[in-house]
C-alpha cells in the first residue's frame, strides 16, 4: 500500500510552502471560487458530502459541526487548534512547515462557510519556528488579495491571526483553549452551551485541527465524491499517522484510511520497516498517544481505521502511534504516562486532580518494589472511579487509559512486582532498575 499525499504534499511538490508553487498546483482555486461563486451553504454541504471527520482525536464530522453555527448571530469565529501536545504526535507542526498555504487556505474557507470574519490559529508555545513560517504565508495571501477586506471583489472580508501559548497541554482541550486565547487561566468550561453557539468571547465559534482543515481545499476544489474515494464508508479520506518508539523508520505517513492495518505501519517496507532492535517483539501499541488504551501483540492485524481501532478497544484519535517493544516494563510505562497527567493536570475538578494523584502515588510504590497485591486492586478501583463523565473534561478520563489497559494486558506484570505471604498479606518483590 502507498501512500497518498492530499496534506503532505510537500512531499512529492518541492518548494508547496511558497505561494507560487502553491498556486501552480491548484492552491486557491477553491478559495477563489467559494468567495465568487459559492454560498456559505454550498461550502458546509460540499464538506458534510465528503464524510471529512475532525482529524484532532474526537473524529466527529466537520461539516456537521459547521452547520451547528447559528446563522444570525455575529460575529462569529474561527479557531485553529494547532496546540499538538499530544505524546507521539507531530502531523500538525510538519504540515505548518512543509504546507502552511494549503492550512491558510482551508483556515479561509471555514471561515467563510460560517460567515466568520476573525480566524485565531493557537499554536503551542515551543512552536515558536513554525509559528513564523506559517505568519510568512498568512502575510503573503495578504499581500496577494488572498485575506483581508472585500477578498477577490467580494463582499466578504476575513483576518486571520496567530496566537502562541504556553507549552500547557490542557490547552489542547478546546474550551481550554477558548480560555487561554481570551488571556485567561487555560482550564475547561463546563458544557453545554457548546462552542458552536457560546465560544470565543461567547459568541458561535467553530474549532478544528490543523489537519481537519488542511483537507478542505482540495475537498471544495475536486469535490466530495473524489475524497471519498480514499478510505472507507465511514471514515473517508486519508490520515497521517504518526510513527515513534522502537521502530527503525520513525515519521509521518498519510495513508488512505482502512487500508492499511497496525501490522503493515510497523513492519511495511514503505513504513516503520520493523522493530530498531533484531530479535525482539511488538509488547504494546499506543495508537493515540498517552490518552488511547495501550494494544496488545494480539491486535497488531487491525485496519487503522477509527471504527476498527474502537473496535479493538483503543482509539485512533490523532493517530500518534507508539511502539513498546518486549523488553518495555509496562508498570514503569503506564507510571511514566500518569505522571505526564498528574503533571498536566488543570486541578479545576477533584476526580482529576485526585485521581491522577492517587494513580500516581499507587503506581510508584508498585513500580519501586514496595507494593502490595490490595494496591494493584486500589489502582484499578481509582481508575474506574474516574470513568463515567465524572471529570470536568476527557483528560481526567485519558489518563485512566495507561492503567486500564496495562491491568487489563499485562497484569501478570504488577503481580510479578508484588507477592502474596502465606497470611494473605503482601512482600515486596524486586525493583524497577
Amino acid at each position: 500500500m502507498e501512500q497518498a499525499f492530499v496534506i503532505l504534499r510537500h512531499r512529492e511538490i518541492p518548494d508547496i510552502q511558497q505561494l507560487g508553487t502553491y498556486i501552480k498546483d491548484g492552491g486557491y482555486e477553491a478559495w477563489k471560487r467559494a468567495v465568487k461563486e459559492m454560498t456559505a451553504d454550498q461550502v458546509i454541504d460540499v464538506v458534510k458530502a465528503s464524510g471529512l471527520r475532525g482529524r484532532g482525536g474526537a473524529g466527529f464530522p466537520a461539516g456537521v459541526k459547521w452547520s451547528f453555527v447559528p446563522k444570525n448571530v455575529f460575529p462569529k469565529y474561527v479557531v485553529v487548534n494547532g496546540d499538538e501536545s499530544e505524546p507521539g504526535t507531530f502531523k500538525d507542526r510538519e504540515i505548518i512547515e512543509q504546507n502552511p498555504h494549503q492550512l491558510v487556505e482551508g483556515v479561509a474557507l471555514c471561515a467563510y462557510a460560517i460567515q466568520a470574519e476573525i480566524a485565531y490559529i493557537y499554536l503551542r508555545g515551543e512552536f515558536k519556528a513554525p509559528a513564523r513560517i506559517l505568519q510568512a504565508a498568512i502575510d503573503e495571501a495578504y499581500q496577494a488579495g488572498l485575506l483581508g477586506k472585500n477578498i477577490q471583489g467580494s463582499n466578504y472580508s476575513l483576518n486571520i491571526y496567530l496566537h502562541l501559548g504556553a507549552g500547557a497541554y490542557i490547552c489542547g482541550e478546546e474550551t481550554a483553549l477558548l480560555e487561554s486565547l481570551e488571556g485567561k487561566l487555560g482550564q475547561p468550561r463546563l458544557r453545554p452551551p457548546f462552542p458552536a453557539n457560546v465560544g470565543l468571547y461567547a459568541k458561535p465559534t467553530v474549532i478544528n485541527n490543523v489537519e481537519t482543515l488542511a483537507n478542505v481545499p482540495p475537498i471544495v476544489r475536486k469535490g466530495a465524491e473524489w475524497y471519498r474515494s480514499f478510505g472507507t464508508e465511514k471514515s473517508p479520506g486519508t490520515k497521517i499517522f504518526c510513527l515513534s518508539g522502537m521502530v527503525k523508520r520513525p515519521g509521518n505517513y498519510e495513508v488512505p484510511l482502512g487500508k492499511i492495518k497496525i501490522r503493515d505501519l510497523i513492519f511495511g517496507e514503505e513504513f516503520g520497516q520493523g522493530l530498531l532492535a533484531e530479535g525482539r517483539t511488538v509488547k504494546g501499541v499506543l495508537p493515540a498517544g498517552a490518552s488511547a488504551p495501550v494494544l496488545p501483540e494480539s491486535a497488531l492485524d487491525t485496519l487503522l481505521d477509527y471504527e476498527s481501532v474502537a473496535a479493538a478497544g483503543s482509539m485512533l484519535g490523532s493517530a500518534s502511534f507508539i511502539i513498546m517493544d518486549n523488553t518495555v516494563d509496562m508498570v514503569w510505562a503506564a507510571t511514566k504516562m500518569v505522571h505526564f497527567f498528574k503533571h498536566e493536570s488543570c486541578g479545576k475538578c477533584t476526580p482529576c486532580r485526585e485521581g491522577t494523584y492517587w494513580m500516581l502515588n499507587l503506581l510508584e510504590k508498585i513500580d519501586h518494589g514496595h507494593g502490595e497485591q490490595r494496591d494493584v486492586i486500589m489502582l484499578g478501583n481509582v481508575a474506574q472511579q474516574m470513568l463515567g463523565g465524572k471529570c470536568f473534561c476527557l483528560l481526567g478520563d485519558f489518563s485512566t487509559s495507561p492503567v486500564i489497559s496495562t491491568l487489563k494486558h499485562f497484569r501478570n506484570e504488577y503481580d510479578a512486582k508484588v507477592q502474596l505471604t502465606p497470611d494473605g498479606g503482601v512482600g515486596t518483590h524486586g525493583a524497577h532498575g
